[in-house]
């Protein structure tokens, strides 16, 4: 592979000297760039050469001289954009109609030094790949080619801190432990299986990711991790603009469809995002075996099978605002989203012991799986003569989501197997409430922030287990089937403080939380109460140095309530011999951690990080063997202890201007202890990800693009996971420029699957699964803008977001 994508890029670049070879000297612009004070030259500032009609033609980068040069032009009228970290962006018009003038040479061209804010740092041109603020960084999907014939989920590779396990799990800095918000709030759409809902939704309808590891203290104290926020499209001025996508992938997935738009008229906006897909998984293979260690009764399970499903998936998004006047603004969200799924699997059983059969079956199981979710907010805004940048709002959200997972089980073949054919059916919701009061209050170079926030949650289950009596006809478990509901109200209240001074900036807070938990299993009539207080701070401390180029130290102290898939007490016996259910019993886990950053933003960028985090009550699956019924039991625990020593690297360097290279990598050495059976368990080992990717663009808007990611293995309390390499080759192609392009894919083309082995281990058994995927796939994608970008949907600058929620739904 490494060859192969050598000689491609070898070829590109040939193909690159030809062309300019080639190139007619023509008209041309040049100039020298310097700094209006100092008077010194400035090297690696970006030029770019726009149309009379603000098209984009070209973009260079200012030499160690500051000069530049465009040259092979045509006659026309031009104008030159200047952008530059730290200084005013700066736009000149040329003229080079006349015939007579063929060259125009500025001389020196000054530009001024903006205001020294730490707000935010950008990188490289018009519209930069990467923007940094003091508590996190974020990528620009709209400035990354890429994106016009990915997804979402797939993108996710190239984003700082962000990775994807064999299964396309979501992790932030190696971890499952994070909380995902649409536009900076939470959705129903990402709750129950994020990964559904972006493998869906085209990474040309998105603007940036937004990766948050030291949340402040408006956010709610949730994502022991940190936080990823999606940023949605939206830029208009009294007029409209939009996406829209349409892509095929097989042979695992199928045709999708979605796009974004945005409506402004005066006082009154609107913006939308939407779309749906189908992804079909055809019959793949998988295997569980299972030793145990009893010296009287020692077993053997070997467990071999098929599987393929088929899923659908569809969401829509919208915000609007109305402008009373200059200082009363009207703000809401809307949120809809639905799927199902059908699936099929066959399996074949053996448990042998003593040179003799145990017992063996073969089993049919035809599943379903259905689930919707529905949010919406309001936000009233107020603002104040005296300045416009203090700020009081109002909010109220509501929240709901659902899903169904049902199981139908039919044994044949059994030996010395006795449980008849039998259903389960488990249905959970979970739905909230919310009020929330924010004030902002600005004071030259200080802004303060306060706020309160209730939230009323009420988590549901209700499960069955329906089993084949004599008479040939299914009847109720009443053992095995049970009604849940786990009440949570939470009460916040916060104060933060922002401060800038010429190099440095800072930011800090508290946020106080207090929980209560009341737990009720209606069926046996039993009840539960809890009661839990956090006091949670974070700070953040940058310093900007020399070279554009700064330092970022931040700690904060997070917590993670379990979600309904982990209190659920439903038992899933979808595999007879390996059983898995929630614990309704959890409390909330906590986790404290400090990170150093350092960045420099020139010509490139790049971003270095060491972390230390520490997590106590860790939630985290625990796997027990009963030697009496020959099962394995998983379920949740929060007895747990971890530590992570952490580093990641981000580079984005342009090559030349036509040729770019990415690195994304992280590693970590981890260690988890916990209490298994009141036996203390220990784990430790490394953690990595490397994904790197390049870019070469050619001419008539032709552009290729080579990806490769290895994942290393995922540690777990009781066990690990394989490591895996993958790669991809993708060629973009611009039909009208900036309006439709058309994008091809190949997905590791030279491994047809991949297999996804994990490893279990107790003190009286040893397992292990194997699954077998689709690796190699293709994809095509047409997308479509329409529209003027200008500026942005006027929305409520604060309104209600809910990062404390705990992991989504299992189904």
């Amino acid at each position: 592979m490494k060859t192969i994508a050598i000689l491609i890029l070898s070829t590109l670049l040939s193909l690159n000297q030809k062309a300019i070879s080639q190139e007619n000297p023509g008209h041309q612009i040049s100039g020298t760039i310097s700094d209006s004070i100092s008077k010194k030259p400035l090297d690696y500032i970006t030029v770019s050469l726009k149309s009379a009609n603000n098209a984009a033609i070209k973009a260079t980068l200012s030499k160690a001289d500051g000069s530049f040069r465009f040259q092979g032009l045509k006659p026309s009228k031009y104008s030159i954009t200047i952008v530059a970290i730290g200084y005013k962006p700066k736009n000149i018009a040329v003229d080079l109609s006349d015939s007579t003038m063929k060259s125009k040479d500025f001389g020196a061209i000054y530009i001024s030094a903006r205001s020294n804010d730490l707000k935010e740092v950008m990188v490289i041109g018009d519209k930069p790949i990467m923007t940094q603020e003091i508590d996190r960084i974020s990528y620009n999907l709209q400035a990354d080619p890429d994106s016009k014939g990915s997804n979402v989920l797939e993108m996710m590779r190239k984003v700082p801190l962000l990775s994807l396990d064999a299964e396309d799990n979501i992790q932030l800095k190696g971890d499952k432990n994070y909380k995902i918000l649409i536009n900076g709030k939470p959705s129903s759409m990402v709750e129950r299986n994020p990964k559904d809902i972006l493998r869906s939704m085209p990474a040309s309808s998105i603007e940036k990711i937004e990766v948050i590891t030291t949340p402040p203290a408006k956010y709610d104290a949730e994502g022991l991790t940190g936080i990823i926020n999606i940023i949605t499209n939206k830029k208009v001025d009294n007029g409209y603009n939009g996406s829209l996508n349409l892509n095929e992938r097989f042979p695992v997935g199928g045709p999708g469809i979605g796009g974004s738009f945005t409506v402004k008229q005066g006082k009154f906006g609107t913006s939308g995002y939407g779309g749906g897909s189908l992804h079909n998984s055809p019959s793949t293979e998988n295997s569980n075996s299972r030793l145990t260690f009893d010296n009287t009764n020692a077993t053997n399970l070997n467990q071999s099978g098929s599987k393929k499903s088929e899923s659908r998936s569809a969401y829509f998004g919208s915000e609007l605002s109305y402008e009373i006047d200059s200082l009363n603004l009207i703000s809401g969200q809307f949120n809809i989203n639905g799927n199902q799924s059908e699936g099929d699997s066959h399996q074949q059983s053996l448990m042998t012991g003593n040179n003799e059969t145990i017992e063996s079956y073969q089993l049919e199981n035809t599943n379903e799986g259905k689930g919707n979710g529905i949010d919406a907010a309001l936000n009233y805004q107020l603002g104040f003569k005296s300045n416009k940048n203090r700020l009081l709002t109002f909010s109220y959200r509501f929240f709901t989501y659902s899903n169904r997972q049902f199981n139908s089980l039919d044994v044949t073949e059994p030996v010395r197997y006795f449980n008849p054919d039998y259903k389960q059916n488990n249905k959970g919701s979970s739905s909230e409430q919310t009020f929330q009061i924010d004030y902002a209050y600005p004071v030259k170079k200080l802004t303060i922030e306060a706020g309160v926030k209730g939230i009323l949650r009420n988590n549901k289950s209700d499960f069955r287990y329906d089993s084949l009596n004599t008479d040939g006809f299914f009847e109720l478990d009443p053992q095995r089937s049970n009604k849940f509901n786990n009440r949570q109200s939470i009460l916040g209240a916060y104060n933060s403080y922002q401060y800038n001074l010429k190099d440095w900036g800072f930011k800090g807070g508290l946020r106080l939380e207090q929980t209560l938990i009341d737990v009720e299993f209606i069926s046996s009539a039993s009840q539960l109460q809890k009661n839990y207080l956090n006091l949670v701070p974070s700070i953040s401390l940058n310093r900007k140095l020399k070279n554009m180029s700064s330092l970022t130290l931040g700690y904060s102290y997070k917590i993670k309530r379990p979600g309904i898939y982990q209190l659920n007490p439903f038992v899933d016996r979808s595999n007879p011999n390996f059983e898995s259910s929630g614990n309704p019993n959890l409390r909330p886990a906590s986790a404290s951690g400090i990170e150093l950053k350092y960045s420099r933003f020139k010509k490139g960028s790049i971003n270095v990080g060491i972390s230390y985090e520490f997590y106590s009550k860790l939630i985290m699956p625990i796997s027990t063997f009963n030697e009496v019924t020959k099962i394995t039991r998983t379920t949740f625990g929060n007895t747990g202890k971890a530590r992570v020593i952490g580093s990641n690297v981000n580079v984005n360097y342009p090559l030349t201007t036509k040729w770019n290279v990415t690195i994304n990598a992280q590693a970590g050495h981890g260690k988890v202890s916990a209490l298994v059976n009141n036996t203390l368990v220990e784990n430790d080992g490394l953690m990595y990800y490397v994904s790197g990717s390049t870019g070469y663009k050619l001419e008539k808007g032709l552009r290729v693009n080579v990806n490769m990611h290895m994942n290393g293995p995922n540690l777990t309390l009781q066990g690990t996971s394989n490591s895996y390499i993958g790669s991809s080759i993708g060629v973009n192609k611009d039909l009208v420029k900036d309006k439709l392009s058309f994008s091809v894919t190949a997905n590791n083309p030279f491994t047809k699957y991949r297999y996804y082995i994990s490893e279990t281990n107790g003190t009286n058994f040893r397992q292990e699964s194997t699954n077998q995927n689709f690796f190699r796939t293709y994809s095509g994608s047409l997308n479509y803008r329409f529209g003027k970008l200008k500026s942005s949907v006027k929305k409520s600058k604060k309104g209600i977001i809910n990062d404390d929620a705990g992991g989504g739904m299992g189904g």
